[in-house]
C-alpha cells in the first residue's frame, strides 16, 4: 500500500535522513555503517526485541573480519559460540571426507562462527546506539510507502503508540523476503523453482550432539541440528507441497521420525510437545530485476530470497549492506543529489552486488539439484571414491568450496570512515 503526503491518518510524524525498514542483519549492518558517517538514520523493526529462534545461525569469515575492523570483535567472540573448521562428508567406505577446510583461507578468523542471530543483532544494536545519528525503533511495523508523485519520500507505521509516518531522502527494505516495502512498490521479481521447503523446531536436552552443522539423512529424510545452551535447534528439509499431510499423521509419527534421524537425542524428542512447535519455512529463492524505484532500495532477503542451503543468506546480506554504505554515504550526505541522480546512484547498488547474487544462487540450485533432492527422494550421499582420493592427495582443493561459502563471490571490506576500537 502507498500513500501520500497529505494522508492525515497518523499520529506521529519523524523524520530521518535515510528510513531502514527492518532490523535484521542487512538493516543493523547498514544504519550502524551510515550512522558512523554521520547521516541521520532510523531503522524500524516490528517486533519488541531480536529474540526469535528460527533465523540463520552462520557467521562467515568475511563478516567476523568485518566485526573485527568495526572494533566489534572482542565482544563477538565472548559471546556463547561453536567454531566450525571444515566441511565433511561420508564417503563410500563410511569414512567422513573433508570437502571444505576453513582453516586454509587467507582470512583472520578462518572458520564459522555458529551464534544465536539475537545475540549478534544484540551486539551491532548496542554499537550503534553509541551513534549519536542512530534511532532503532522497535514495535514499528511499516504498513507502505508515502509518495511525493513517483518518488517514495517514506513510510506509514504502526506502533503501540499509534499510527506513524517516518520521512527520508531515501528508504532502505531491508524486511526480508515478505518485505512490505518491496510489495508497496511493485519492482519484477524472477521466481526460481524450489521442490523442498524446511520445518523448525526445538528438542530440548543437555546431550552433546557433536558438531554444529552436520546434515543426518534416513530414509528419503533429512535434518540439520545445531546444539545451543539447553537444546537443540533442529532443521527439517521435507518436499514442498507437504505440510498438510505431515500435520496430518500426527505428533507421536513427526517423532519417530526425528529419532530416526536423531538416534542420540531418542529419549529427548518427547520435549516436541505438539504439531504446534513446528514451524514451517516456506523455501523460496527469487532476485528482483530492478532493486529500486525512486527514493527506495532494497537489499538482502527483499531483494533476493535465498535458500537456507549452505547458510549464506546472512553474509550476502551484510555484504549488501557494506556495499550500499559505502555507495550512498555520499550522496546522502549532500541531500539533493539523491533527488536529482537517484535512479544512477541506487542502481550501482545492484550493479555492484547482482553478480554475487546470481553466482550464488545458481550454486544453491546446483546443490538443491544434487544432494537435496536425491536425499529427500532416498538416495544416500557419499563421495565418490575418485574425488576421496583426490581430496586427500591435494588437501589444497578443499579451499575451493570454502572460500566459496565462507568468503563469497565478491567479499566487501568496511569503509575507512567506519572504523573504530572497541565501544
Amino acid at each position: 500500500m502507498s500513500t501520500s503526503p497529505t494522508n492525515p491518518a497518523h499520529d506521529h510524524l519523524l523524520q530521518a535522513t535515510c528510513a531502514i525498514v527492518g532490523g535484521g542483519p542487512a538493516g543493523m549492518v547498514l544504519g550502524l555503517l551510515l550512522a558512523r558517517a554521520g547521516i541521520e538514520v532510523t531503522v524500524l523493526e516490528k517486533h519488541a526485541d531480536f529474540l526469535r529462534d528460527f533465523r540463520g545461525d552462520t557467521v562467515h569469515p568475511t563478516t567476523l573480519t568485518l566485526l573485527d575492523d568495526l572494533g566489534l570483535f572482542d565482544r563477538f567472540d565472548r559471546l556463547p559460540q561453536s567454531h566450525i573448521s571444515q566441511v565433511k562428508v561420508p564417503a563410500e567406505d563410511g569414512a567422513d571426507v573433508v570437502v571444505g577446510d576453513f582453516t586454509r583461507l587467507p582470512v583472520r578468523h578462518p572458520y564459522i562462527a555458529m551464534v544465536p542471530q539475537w545475540d549478534l543483532l544484540n551486539l551491532i544494536s548496542e554499537a550503534a546506539s553509541h551513534e549519536p545519528r542512530f534511532t532503532l525503533l522497535t514495535e514499528h511495523e511499516a504498513t507502505g510507502t508515502v509518495r511525493e508523485g513517483e518518488r517514495v519520500i517514506g513510510v506509514d507505521f504502526t506502533a503501540p503508540q499509534g499510527n506513524g509516518r517516518l520521512l527520508a531522502d531515501l528508504t532502505v527494505a531491508c524486511d526480508g523476503r515478505w518485505s512490505a516495502v518491496r510489495a508497496s512498490v511493485d519492482l519484477p521479481t524472477k521466481e526460481l523453482p524450489v521442490d523442498f521447503d524446511v520445518w523448525w523446531y526445538r528438542i530440548t536436552t543437555e546431550r552433546n550432539i557433536g558438531e554444529a552443522l552436520l546434515p543426518r539423512t534416513h530414509n528419503g529424510h533429512a535434518v540439520i541440528a545445531i546444539p545451543r545452551r539447553g537444546y537443540v535447534q533442529v532443521a527439517q528439509l521435507g518436499r514442498k507441497g507437504t505440510d498438510s499431510s505431515i500435520r496430518a499423521r500426527g505428533i507421536e509419527v513427526f517423532r519417530a521420525e526425528t529419532a530416526d534421524l536423531l538416534s542420540d537425542l531418542t529419549e529427548d524428542v518427547s520435549s516436541i510437545e505438539s504439531m504446534d512447535d513446528v514451524k514451517h519455512l516456506d523455501v523460496r529463492v527469487d532476485r528482483l530485476r530492478r532493486w529500486h524505484a525512486p527514493g527506495v532500495l532494497c537489499i538482502g532477503d527483499a531483494a533476493h530470497a535465498m535458500s537456507p542451503v549452505g547458510g549464506v543468506g546472512i553474509n550476502l546480506a551484510v555484504q549488501d549492506a557494506v556495499a550500499a554504505a559505502r555507495l550512498l554515504a555520499g550522496p546522502l550526505h549532500q541531500g539533493k543529489l539523491l533527488q536529482v541522480h537517484g535512479d544512477r546512484i541506487l542502481a550501482r547498488v545492484r550493479r555492484r552486488r547482482l553478480v554475487a547474487t546470481v553466482l550464488t544462487q545458481n550454486v544453491q540450485r546446483l546443490m538443491h539439484a544434487k544432494i537435496v533432492m536425491p536425499v529427500l527422494n532416498g538416495m544416500e550421499i557419499r563421495v565418490p571414491k575418485f574425488l576421496k582420493v583426490l581430496l586427500r592427495r591435494f588437501p589444497s582443493v578443499t579451499t575451493v568450496p570454502a572460500y566459496i561459502v565462507g568468503i563469497g563471490v565478491r567479499p566487501e571490506k568496511a569503509p575507512t570512515w567506519a572504523r573504530r576500537g572497541g565501544f
